[in-house]
């Protein structure tokens, strides 16, 4: 295993998902917002809906378009870089992504078509059900890919078969508590993405006093559905917490910096941590609240990552501050949407564009709250690509060095 060629690929993964990953957190919820918009066009027979639907169509287009092409990459990118992980976890991961292909592209692919090109050519009811049935079709794809890494982070309903992950339980891996939890705090996620654009873009519209009615339309739902989901974030968040408390207690201790056992436990907001030193530094803790958070208890015993072997421990830098940045965004879209929901109720928001100004620069805090999210989940999972079986290094394909490349430099793109 040539180390360069190990951490190119790491790299490499990780910018491909991390940009691939900004489309579908934007589109699933998109998708949805859109089916309530036609059927409100529908019952109300108001214009201004059909315009606001039509302009985020365009939209929708595009960022699904993209999110589709940029997870091509990614499964290429399975196949050059990762093929032992494909290997030995093809016969769960490929009937994963089967069903995906089975059930959200079908449905993406039969109705998208209906909703570009079909609205003077089908009946009312037909465009809203086409309407529906894609964004049951980018809900359906969320839940599929949150079934494949939620078997990475906690395998379950499977032996070892010639070097193989055989499944022998489909029930436990598709209905794993995990997944249960997981996917509605990334379904939610998105929703909430969709709402906060969709609030920012009518803030932006309020301030130049164009397009009024849509505006207000824009800025009221979005701060409306912002306002209820964000707490209900938090509570899967919690959820969400609990399981890598339990089954990944290394991950644990390394968002919270905590290097050695406590008891009870003290929560650091923030500092310094110090992987070498294994301590934090200018850390600011609060006493007993670490043991409240991760065993609801005011004497509990939390471990620290002292108690695992170096190789085990995962990266602390990243973990701890990303998943600081992903609580604080979500406490920032609390406050705003609270905020905003109060003065839009008591028609004062329009007159306030100091607030209209926080709404619209505020539009990057949910992509920001994704990938944070994402890079706690999968670098605080280190050193494994499959949690407690198959370690990152061993998961690189065997004869990949960092001189190999897909295209030579003697080439034509050379």
């Amino acid at each position: 295993m040539d180390p360069i060629a190990l951490l190119l690929s790491r790299i490499q993964f990780a910018f491909t998902v991390s940009f691939h990953i900004v489309f579908p957190s934007f589109t699933i919820g998109l998708a949805a917002w859109l089916t309530v918009l036609e059927g409100l066009r529908l019952a109300t027979g108001r214009p201004a809906y059909r315009v606001v639907f039509e302009f985020w169509l365009k939209i929708f287009a595009i960022a699904f378009g993209l999110g589709v092409v940029s997870g091509i990459v990614m499964a290429f990118e399975f196949g050059t870089n990762w093929s032992e992980l494909s290997r030995m976890s093809g016969p769960i991961q490929g009937p994963l992504l089967a069903y995906e292909t089975f059930t959200a592209f079908a449905l993406e692919a039969s109705f998208f078509g209906v909703l570009l090109f079909g609205r003077q050519r089908v009946a009312p009811w037909f465009y809203l059900f086409s309407t529906a049935m894609v964004a049951l079709g980018t809900t359906f794809s969320a839940f599929w890919i949150m079934v494949n890494n939620s078997w990475m982070q906690v395998p379950v309903g499977y032996i070892v078969q010639n070097g193989a992950f055989v499944p022998t339980d489909w029930a436990k891996i598709i209905f794993s508590p995990v997944v249960w939890v997981r996917f509605p705090h990334m379904l939610i996620a998105s929703y909430l993405t969709g709402a906060v654009c969709v609030a920012a873009t009518g803030a932006w519209y309020e301030l130049r006093r164009t397009f009024q009615a849509e505006a207000r339309i824009m800025l009221r739902m979005g701060l409306y559905l912002a306002a209820v989901l964000v707490p209900v974030q938090i509570f899967f968040g919690h959820l969400t917490g609990d399981y890598v408390h339990d089954f990944q207690p290394a991950k644990f201790a390394a968002i919270e910096a905590r290097w050695h056992d406590e008891q009870p436990a003290a929560e650091v907001l923030i500092g310094i941590p110090d992987p070498d030193a294994q301590t934090n530094h200018y850390a600011i803790s609060i006493p007993v609240l670490g043991s409240l958070i991760g065993s609801m208890s005011f004497d509990s015993k939390e471990v620290g990552l002292t108690d695992f072997p170096r190789q085990d421990q995962p990266p602390v830098l990243i973990p701890f501050f990303a998943f600081r940045i992903m609580v604080g965004c979500g406490l920032v879209m609390l406050a705003q949407a609270w905020i905003g929901s109060y003065l839009s109720h008591r028609g004062r928001l329009e007159k306030n564009r100091a607030l209209l100004w926080l709404i619209f620069l505020s539009f990057p805090l949910p992509f920001i709250a994704t990938w944070t999210g994402w890079f706690t989940a999968e670098v605080g999972r280190q050193p494994w690509t499959v949690y407690g079986v198959l370690r990152t290094a061993d998961a690189l394909t065997p004869f990949l060095t960092q001189g190999c490349s897909t295209l030579s430099t003697d080439g034509p793109l050379g």
